[in-house]
């Protein structure tokens, strides 16, 4: 007699969004890896630092243990996540503090940012921006159906606005443009009226000017972005540089390996000026590749934001997918002419161990949030909305009760 063999539960299919979340950033990371060693090898070898190979094995090693952090994230629960919210807030302001503080803050090419000492150093405000997100989604689902004014946020608002001074105070301009950006899009997503946030990014962007004229160097950075080629020998440098790469790459490019810019002329070539290196290596066929992966980040975030399950789910995802993208055209902007240099690296492509590390824990909350992952959270001081749901569930409720007390009455007569 035949033993009928014991049929095994089919295993769930993952949705579209993940798998494509997925693919885009596994080739964006592949082809940073790539970009990474070919930008950084020649000019390690001809300062003598190793084989050439210094910048690609970090690369690899902090993106493999982003990568680890990401398979945890995605699998885990967002309750979790909700939990370590306040902590690593906290941890991200002691350690903004703790950048400025003589003896703690390590300053590399004029900007304190980083913490630790040698190679076992990191940058304070790339978590920063990842916890803020977390706060964010937190406090604005509590208030969900009451975000209609300013005042209804301003605790976030003045969370926010106190980790972007200590943030632009490093001085990281770059960063704190990150951190407004994101945030005005998760109170996009929130509901606040639209008038609200025209108002506060005229405010923003004036105080932005006052900030930028505020230093000499700052206000060099802004008339070089006017007119770079004036001032190609000093302040515009790079940005000339930058520009030459990319004009020399043609259609298709040099290829692989055959920059000459990254050699004697563009500094920074393996971290902010990465993509003008993938377009004289890659040509514009690579830089529309690299252009294309972000925008199936975009289509399959903004996707999963919309089908979430619950107000957080949905505020995280579009959160994380504004984090991911206004850094990424930030990059963009800046190697391209069409914004000042702020010295943003460019996601899951530049060298930059943080911000490689930070950004892809944040794609897994992304990629949990595709699976269905969904938080409980207790709704503060719950709106009229919610109120009338309440009330008609309790009218409800209590109907069904006195129903079934009528039907008993009339069983036991």
């Amino acid at each position: 007699m035949r033993v009928a063999a014991r049929a095994r539960p089919a295993k769930a299919k993952l949705p579209l969004e993940y798998n494509l979340l997925l693919t885009a950033t596994l080739c964006l990371l592949a082809l940073g890896a790539v970009m990474v060693y070919s930008a950084s090898s020649a000019r390690t070898l001809l300062q003598g630092n190793g084989d050439g190979t210094t910048y690609l094995v970090r690369y690899l090693v902090y993106g493999a243990l982003g990568f680890v952090a990401l398979q945890v994230i995605a699998r885990g629960g967002l309750d979790a996540v909700v939990r370590f919210t306040g902590p690593l807030l906290a941890f991200s302001f002691v350690c903004l503090i703790a950048v400025k503080l003589p003896g703690l803050g390590v300053t590399v090419n004029g900007a304190r940012r980083w913490l630790g000492a040698g190679p076992l150093t990191f940058q304070p405000s790339e978590v920063a921006k990842l916890a803020l997100v977390l706060y964010a989604a937190k406090f604005l689902a509590q208030k969900s159906g009451r975000v209609r004014s300013p005042r209804s946020v301003s605790p976030l608002l003045l969370m926010t606005g106190t980790m972007a001074l200590l943030v632009a105070s490093q001085p990281d301009l770059g960063t704190t443009l990150v951190i407004a950006f994101t945030l005005t899009a998760m109170l996009v997503a929130a509901g606040l009226p639209v008038r609200y946030l025209l108002i506060g990014a005229g405010v923003a962007a004036f105080l932005v000017t006052v900030y930028a004229l505020s230093e000499p160097y700052r206000r060099a950075r802004l008339t070089t972005f006017l007119d770079p080629w004036s001032h190609a020998g000093d302040a515009g440098f790079q940005a000339v540089q930058g520009q030459i790469a990319l004009g020399s790459g043609g259609l298709f490019g040099r290829g692989i390996g055959q920059s000459v810019q990254k050699i004697f002329y563009l500094p920074e070539a393996h971290t902010d000026f990465i993509l003008a290196i993938i377009g004289e290596e890659l040509g514009v066929a690579g830089i529309a590749v690299v252009l294309f992966l972000y925008g199936l980040v975009a289509y399959a975030g903004l996707r999963v934001a919309k089908a979430a399950q619950g107000a957080y789910a949905k505020l995280l995802a579009a959160g994380i997918t504004s984090l991911i993208l206004s850094q990424a055209c930030l990059n963009v902007f800046a190697v391209l002419g069409l914004a000042p240099l702020t010295g943003v690296p460019l996601p899951f492509i530049s060298y930059g161990a943080t911000n490689l590390t930070v950004l892809l824990g944040g794609m897994g909350l992304l990629l949990n949030v595709a699976k269905g992952g969904s938080a409980h959270l207790k709704v503060v001081a719950g709106s009229r909305r919610h109120g009338s749901d309440d009330r008609h569930r309790r009218r409800r409720d209590s109907g069904a009760r006195g129903a079934g007390a009528g039907r008993s009455r009339r069983a036991a007569g």
